[in-house]
């Protein structure tokens, strides 16, 4: 189904793109989808998409799927009911500026953690990457005025930012271990089973509360589309491009987020590119080749 987009890059930089559409939306439609429903019902559209091509394999590989049962429940708990989840309610409290400059830190959590678990590190090159890129990101959140990023404080939302930026570096870390010979497609319904389970309870406390789903077109346009390129392709993308170049390397992708933020700005809501995105595109676009250079193993 995806064989035409087989390079890793390319699955990432297209993941990131749907993503960057995710925040959008999710920031959108706050008013009208209550977090906890918004993630509850993107994993279950997911969820309906994935099983009629995950059960085929399910009987031959239920073995595997058992034994790395651990796993599974750890990659399903951060990665579905986990990193969005935070991230919406974050949305609910803070300006897309801060959420977006928060989001930006993921590739830094996620080198941290693989030092300090995996051992694993970056050459002084690598290194130079990523911060130039994140140099970029912060060009492009600051406008271009340093006085912008200094009057940034942090509030509630923001502090649920910085819990799913940890959560999902987690993710991205823990990948590695998920069980081998399983079928993308069996591993991503099996997450998006766990992280549904989880969501429950939370989704039923806050239908509780009477904080409901406003069913208007563009919040079911924003779910349905929540739940099918960010939630079922993007994972697919994702999860398949770690494994074959990392997680230190794959997280750094997450800095195309504000570019294809401001390419999504201009197209659909008129808003005209100024020199900051232009400097700050550049940036990010070299930290990313800096990193992703063979020569920055």
């Amino acid at each position: 189904m995806f064989a035409r987009f087989h390079h890793p890059y390319v699955l990432l930089t297209l993941t990131t793109l749907f993503w960057s559409g995710n925040m959008v939306v999710g920031r959108a439609i706050r008013g009208d989808v209550p977090p906890f429903s918004l993630a509850f019902w993107r994993w279950a559209i997911a969820a309906a998409l994935t099983l009629p091509m995950a059960l085929p394999h399910l009987r031959a590989q239920w073995p595997l799927l058992k034994r790395g049962w651990r796993p599974v429940l750890v990659l399903g708990l951060l990665g579905v009911g986990g990193y969005n989840t935070l991230a919406y309610i974050a949305l609910q409290y803070t300006a897309a500026t801060n959420a977006l400059l928060l989001n930006s830190f993921i590739p830094v959590a996620t080198i941290a953690l693989s030092w300090a678990f995996l051992g694993k590190r970056l050459s002084p090159l690598g290194w130079l990457g990523v911060f130039i890129s994140l140099a970029g990101v912060t060009t492009i959140v600051a406008r271009g005025d340093a006085a912008t990023l200094a009057g940034l404080t942090l509030n509630l939302g923001d502090l649920w930012m910085l819990l799913a930026v940890f959560v999902w570096a987690l993710y991205t870390i823990g990948l590695q271990w998920r069980p081998t010979g399983v079928h993308p497609m069996l591993l991503l319904a099996a997450f998006s089973i766990v992280g549904l389970v989880a969501l429950a309870p939370a989704y039923a406390w806050e239908v509780w509360q009477g904080r409901l789903i406003r069913p208007t077109p563009g919040a079911l346009a924003g779910i349905a589309y929540i739940g099918t390129l960010p939630s079922f392709v993007g994972y697919i993308f994702y999860n398949r491009a770690v494994g074959e170049v990392g997680a230190n390397k794959a997280s750094l992708f997450i800095h195309l987020m504000p570019v294809f933020g401001t390419v999504l700005s201009a197209v659909f809501l008129d808003e005209i590119p100024y020199v900051y995105h232009l400097v700050g595109i550049g940036l990010i676009f070299a930290g990313i080749y800096l990193t992703t250079s063979r020569k920055a193993p």
